[in-house]
């Protein structure tokens, strides 16, 4: 719908009725760099909502990212009070545990590497998975050389742990 149809008070509405970022019903485990990351986060929040607050008075789509800043400081805050540090360096170092980097091999000979990380840590695309993700979970307590079924929505995969290592 063009915006020339939508009254400014409509998109206001809009914006102040944003649901709350949800919090997750498991401990907010971090690694030590992953609660300094939330801190810097929420510092930048804070410096973005003061500069959209100058602005929303001149621009009224400010006010609606004002309103978005404001929705996730409370909720970056929300997980510092909630952070559990867990120190990789404290981890035993034969063991997939969280802050570790595992390295596995499948059965078709290829090799993934993921870090096991807390929910606000996690990409994916950089290999680092939250410890609440069903792949974590299964290599949580492994050993090097110790195997497990993946399962995956495109099928099981026998993977094996071929390094464990902690930054």
């Amino acid at each position: 719908m063009s915006r020339a149809f939508v009254k400014e008070s409509d998109a206001s509405a809009a914006s102040e009725a944003l649901p709350e970022r949800p919090l997750a019903d498991h401990p907010n485990y971090v690694t030590p760099a992953g609660l300094a990351q939330l801190r810097a986060r929420l510092h930048a929040l804070t410096a973005a909502r003061e500069r959209l607050k100058a602005a929303s008075d001149a621009d009224p789509l400010a006010h609606g990212h004002r309103l978005e800043a404001e929705r996730d400081a409370r909720y970056v805050a929300a997980q510092i009070d909630r952070a559990v540090v867990v120190d990789p360096a404290e981890q035993p170092k034969d063991e997939v545990r969280f802050g570790a980097t595992a390295t596995l091999c499948d059965e078709a000979g290829r090799t993934h590497t993921f870090a096991i990380v807390g929910d606000d840590e996690a990409d994916v695309a950089a290999g680092r998975i939250s410890w609440a993700t069903p792949l974590a979970k299964l290599l949580i307590g492994l050993k090097r050389g110790d195997t497990a079924v993946w399962q995956r929505p495109d099928g099981a995969l026998e993977i094996e742990v071929t390094d464990i290592r902690y930054a």
